[in-house]
């Protein structure tokens, strides 16, 4: 049995079930609405928040207190010898730098891995984690992997609305009404820690060969992928659109043969920014550890 502890937070999009079933522990991000305070997966659903958003309520995300941080490091030392802890990327919240400061006290046996990852490029940094403790890497070794990587991952997602990007102060509004009109449908892109825009289009169909095209491009130019569906992983998400993250999921298989695909819903932390009707694909480099070759 490892004795090492991954945790992650809800942005991996790895719900409850799978955690368990995976053998690890998911810190819940808190929301607040209202004078509320939600935690996704544990009070808030999916659904509800969607619901919420939609109606217009006030959403503002947050980061999970140091006593929560602490409380499940401490209850997993109790059984492990060292915890690896893999928040969201440091460039969209500062729970990160707070897990850093809080490690120090732990004297070698809390390393936080800072790679930049968000939604199911973070899950897959908790799958490699996994796997490279069943290796037998130790918990030191296995942060200084995932960060050695943590440019070897791309993201691109595109929007329905640009409503959640102008309230967001991303988009000016006079930027977000003429887009509106001329509906436009922006593709952004996660490189490291920030979130750019990269192109835009008219359709959701021309979005996606936007995506999917930038897509084999860092595949054949930044990752020098053969592809052989052994090199890199990719992966969707979507915000609210289960069923045309399906027949995505389809679309994608055909043009990549070979690549198991992997969605989840995004987290409800970027899901906010962005709103309902989002999707993304993403490509991630397999580790030269836990490579099949």
């Amino acid at each position: 049995m490892s004795k090492i502890a991954i945790i992650t937070d809800s942005n991996s999009g790895i719900s409850e079930e799978e955690a368990l079933k995976l053998g690890i522990q998911i810190i819940p991000m808190p929301f607040e609405i209202g004078e509320e305070t939600y935690f996704e997966g544990i009070n808030m659903t999916q659904e509800q928040f969607y619901k919420m958003l939609k109606k217009g309520d006030t959403i503002a995300t947050s980061q999970p207190s140091p006593e929560t941080v602490t409380e499940v490091w401490d209850k997993a030392l109790l059984v492990k010898d060292q915890v690896v802890y893999i928040p969201m990327s440091s460039g969209l919240s500062g729970s990160l730098q707070t897990a850093k400061m809080l490690a120090e006290d732990y004297k070698g046996k809390v390393f936080v891995v800072d790679n930049q990852r968000i939604s199911v490029t973070q899950a897959q940094s908790v799958f490699d984690a996994i796997s490279l403790a069943q290796k037998g890497y130790d918990a030191e070794q296995i942060r200084d992997i995932l960060e050695r990587d943590k440019f070897n991952s791309t993201i691109y997602i595109t929007v329905d609305t640009l409503k959640y990007l102008a309230k967001g102060g991303r988009l000016t509004p006079a930027v977000a009404a003429l887009g509106r009109v001329l509906r436009i449908k922006p593709v952004l892109q996660i490189q490291g820690d920030k979130l750019d825009t990269f192109s835009k289009a008219r359709t959701m169909k021309q979005a996606k060969k936007i995506m999917t095209d930038a897509i084999r491009n860092d595949m054949e130019n930044r990752f020098a992928s053969d592809f052989s569906g052994k090199d890199c992983f990719i992966s969707l998400a979507h915000t609210d659109s289960p069923e045309e993250c399906e027949i995505f999921k389809k679309e994608v298989e055909e043009l990549f043969p070979g690549y198991p695909v992997y969605y989840v819903p995004l987290s409800l932390s970027v899901a906010c920014h962005i709103g309902p009707g989002s999707l993304a694909i993403t490509c991630t480099k397999r580790l030269p550890e836990l490579s099949d070759k």
